[in-house]
């Protein structure tokens, strides 16, 4: 073997589509405009003002303000192949072994784009039932007050919720929670429920946000495989980074438990 012959263009490409297949990162949040070296950038366009008509019309200078963010969050992973080229030449072999650094990739993004969403100081508080369906409607209630778009929304659970839910008898028992955490027929009072136990450690907690709410861009940066030392084995590695921040503080609320 040698590790010459290996193409990382390969690996990236179906690692990146394994992340992409899991991540409810990519799911409920605005990607990047583009990618300027370590920076994700986004583009805010202002707002249209609508005024009375009588007879001449004003013009409104439309500008747009660019957003740039760090990507400050590196992770990588790092596992041993028996042999980089036989994986590589059977093609369909590569995916077992990209499937784990994608889950394990998929996991941390996930986290980093969930604790930027926990850091809202919209709190939908005071929600008289203990039920965890009367508080996503209420979150989708604080949402609407602040006009924010009904399409694209997002209500984003973890186990404990979705166990409040399951009881409740209100809730489809027709569910199917999908590779991406979207939970396939589970749509309440208009907003899509999106599953993930990296939300607030597993501890009761709804995040309900509009997909423009927060940005989030990654990418992998470098793809590299090695004879290990003392080892009949090729390492592989990688380094994946990524940045996120939130773009629309009034499109997110939050709701823990009482």
């Amino acid at each position: 073997m040698s590790v010459q012959t290996f193409i990382s263009t390969i690996w990236e490409a179906r690692l990146l589509a394994k992340f992409h297949e899991r991540a409810i990162a990519s799911t409920i949040t605005t990607a990047p405009e583009r990618i300027e070296g370590n920076k994700i950038v986004f583009n805010n366009v202002s707002d249209v003002a609508v005024k009375d008509y009588a007879g001449n019309v004003a013009w409104d200078e439309l500008t747009t303000s660019k957003v740039e963010l760090p990507m400050d969050i590196k992770k990588y992973f790092a596992f041993k192949v028996d042999d980089v080229d036989k994986v590589q030449a059977a093609g369909e072999l590569i995916d077992p072994h990209v499937t784990e650094a994608a889950a394990a990739i998929q996991e941390a993004m996930d986290g980093a784009v969930l604790t930027e969403a926990l850091k809202t100081t919209n709190v939908v508080a005071h929600v008289e039932s203990d039920k965890a369906y009367d508080k996503i409607v209420k979150c989708n209630t604080a949402l609407n007050k602040k006009k924010v778009p009904k399409a694209d929304r997002y209500a984003v659970i973890n186990a404990e919720v979705l166990e409040n839910l399951n009881l409740d008898a209100r809730f489809t028992k027709e569910y199917t929670i999908l590779e991406n955490g979207v939970i396939e027929g589970a749509n309440i009072n208009g907003t899509q429920l999106v599953f993930s136990e990296e939300l607030n450690a597993g501890t009761f907690m709804i995040v309900a946000l509009h997909k423009s709410a927060i940005g989030f861009g990654t990418q992998l940066e470098e793809t590299e495989a090695m004879r290990l030392e003392g080892s009949f084995a090729d390492g592989v590695r990688g380094l994946s980074v990524a940045g996120t921040k939130t773009l629309r503080p009034s499109a997110v609320v939050k709701c823990a438990n009482a």
